[in-house]
């Protein structure tokens, strides 16, 4: 509700489920392909991508948002009417 109001458009939990899929696959790669590749004890691996995941969720989270509104503005939608 915007002030008592229906908001024109919302983006729901749309943009966090595309965010936490996109950092999950970003960190669970990048800590396999660490800890393979060099060989890192599991407490750098997790000192190096936790906070990643972090920075990835929070640079990743606004722009997702503004693609899915943008989204819902070309397309004209609305909430659906029961007659």
């Amino acid at each position: 509700m915007l002030l008592g109001r229906e908001a024109a458009a919302d983006s729901g939990d749309g943009p966090a489920v595309f965010v936490i899929l996109i950092a999950g696959l970003i960190v669970a790669f990048g800590a396999l392909i660490t800890m393979v590749a060099w060989r890192t004890p599991v407490w750098l691996t997790l000192l190096i991508w936790l906070p990643m995941t972090l920075v990835i969720v929070l640079v990743l989270l606004r722009p997702m948002k503004g693609l899915m509104l943008a989204a819902q503005f070309k397309n004209k939608a609305s909430q659906s009417r029961h007659v």
